[in-house]
């Protein structure tokens, strides 16, 4: 016990210490950050992610043609999509809300993308990730759900081009169903076609063909999807489908104005959440419905407690509320371990809801006061500051942004020496030699945003240190819509 406390104390301290050389050296925590610059790394990032084949425009140079039989096995097309973090499974639910929150960010700040230049590739990347899910939807009522089997991939490191471990792939129909994984795949394909609308109209009413026999299925045939799909109960467990449902409800609605859409809505709202994630999809769907009560598209004597509780959250990461999120000395929301996914899910919260308040000429009540639409702005930016470098580390937990950033990311691929330079093979077990080496990664994974510090603003970059140093696809999704707004704020 002592051993431990002195453990925790020092820990404590070492924190302390760096807070205040951080303070000495930022004054009040402002340095400059290039946000242009991290949202073309942002995106970068998921060229790096990319499964199959690779298309002529690639922009990541190190990385090559992979898993181009996936699906094989069952008799069914699934080459392309995403590898979700640092191993190459390809996990379905994760991915799918990957490709909404990207969705979501190129929807809200389309017009920032589009003026960064960066909107084309927004598109392409969700549109990686959709083509990918249409192949992974070969039947109304059947959803491929997972491509590769973690325990083997886990066992190996390898760089994905050169995977010799067993792709077998697994699914979700009406004698296995899995209705949080079916409804948040219809929820991306919703979200992605409102992206592609005004651009491409029949290849957004392929997408809301699928979201609507997605959630068709998901609405009648109940359940968690690793009841089906074992396999992922270890690495990506859902705690439960009636979220899912909700948030999908919200975007068909959205994306047809159909409003049998809402009856999904006149179950509870979930109350006010401690967190939004890939798990978690709550918040999004108060966020999403308090936009519409602002339209006067929805009630707000009928659907005002979405309203209420989603504005809850934004008060608890405000410090306004009465369940106020834990920051650290350095000014970091602290949620839980992988925290950044959850910060950037949760300051992109606050960046939407800003939008909307400027929009309408909007405030809204905390209990720790009235919050303006800047107050939420300047949160989003202490966040994304810190994640970008204004921190008692001074570095910036996003891959290749300035100088100190983590080099050693829990990433097989960029771990690995490029097989354009070396093409020899790397097997399984000879891949941990690039593992267990003390080099910095051989390639940089522009863009990848490590899980990040501890509550204590600690941070070990080590490659095996999986907990802190392994980036994620969600992780960086909902940074994509908060740069290019910041981008534009403060230049």
């Amino acid at each position: 016990m002592f051993i431990h406390t002195r453990a925790m104390l020092s820990s404590f301290i070492y924190g302390l210490v760096s807070l205040c050389i951080f303070l000495l050296v930022h004054g009040d925590g402002v340095t400059s950050i290039d946000y242009g610059e991290a949202l073309n790394k942002s995106l970068l990032y998921y060229e790096a992610q990319r499964s199959g084949n690779l298309p002529p425009n690639q922009r990541v140079q190190w990385r090559g043609y992979s898993a181009l039989s996936d699906g094989s096995e069952a008799g069914v097309d699934l080459e392309g999509g995403y590898y979700d973090a640092g191993d190459n499974v390809k996990f379905g639910f994760p991915f799918a809300f990957t490709i909404t929150m990207l969705s979501w960010s190129t929807i809200e700040f389309q017009a920032q993308l589009k003026e960064k230049d960066e909107l084309s590739h927004a598109m392409e990347a969700i549109k990686w990730g959709t083509d990918y899910l249409i192949k992974a939807h070969p039947e109304p009522h059947v959803l491929y759900g997972q491509v590769g089997d973690g325990d083997s991939d886990h066992a190996c490191w390898q760089r994905p081009e050169d995977m010799t471990t067993p792709r077998p792939a697994y699914k979700i129909d009406e004698k296995n169903p899995g209705a949080d994984l079916a409804a948040e795949t219809a929820a991306a394909f919703a979200a992605a076609s409102l992206v592609f609308k005004p651009s491409n109209e029949i290849y957004a009413s392929l997408l809301l063909t699928h979201a609507k026999q997605l959630f068709e299925f998901a609405s009648n045939y109940e359940g968690v999807y690793q009841s089906s799909i074992t396999q992922a109960a270890k690495f990506y467990s859902s705690s439960g489908y009636e979220d899912e449902l909700l948030w999908a409800s919200v975007w068909l609605f959205l994306s047809t104005g159909e409003e049998s859409y809402l009856d999904a809505l006149e179950g509870s709202s979930g109350g006010t959440r401690s967190r939004f994630s890939w798990d978690d999809k709550y918040l999004g769907a108060q966020v999403l419905v308090s936009k519409l009560i602002f339209e006067e598209a929805l009630d707000q004597d009928i659907y005002g407690q979405f309203k209420f509780d989603g504005e809850q959250f934004i008060c608890n990461c405000l410090q306004k509320g009465e369940k106020n999120v834990i920051k650290t000395l350095g000014g970091l929301l602290w949620f839980i371990s992988y925290d950044l996914q959850y910060v950037t899910t949760a300051t992109f919260i606050a960046t939407t809801y800003s939008e909307y308040l400027t929009t309408y000429s909007a405030t809204f009540d905390c209990p720790g006061g009235t919050i303006q639409p800047n107050d939420l702005l300047v949160f989003a930016k202490s966040q994304v500051d810190y994640i970008l470098g204004s921190n008692p580390r001074n570095m910036s937990y996003m891959v290749g942004l300035g100088s100190n950033y983590p080099k050693q990311v829990h990433h097989r691929g960029a771990s690995i020496v490029s097989i354009k330079i070396n093409p020899e093979p790397v097997t399984c077990l000879g891949g941990f030699l690039y593992f267990n080496s003390s080099e910095p990664n051989p390639n940089v994974l522009y863009g990848a945003v490590a899980s990040g510090p501890d509550e204590n603003d600690n941070f070990n970059d080590l490659r095996s240190n999986y907990e802190q140093a392994e980036p994620t696809t969600v992780t960086t999704a909902p940074l994509v819509g908060i740069l290019a707004k910041l981008a534009l704020s403060f230049k």
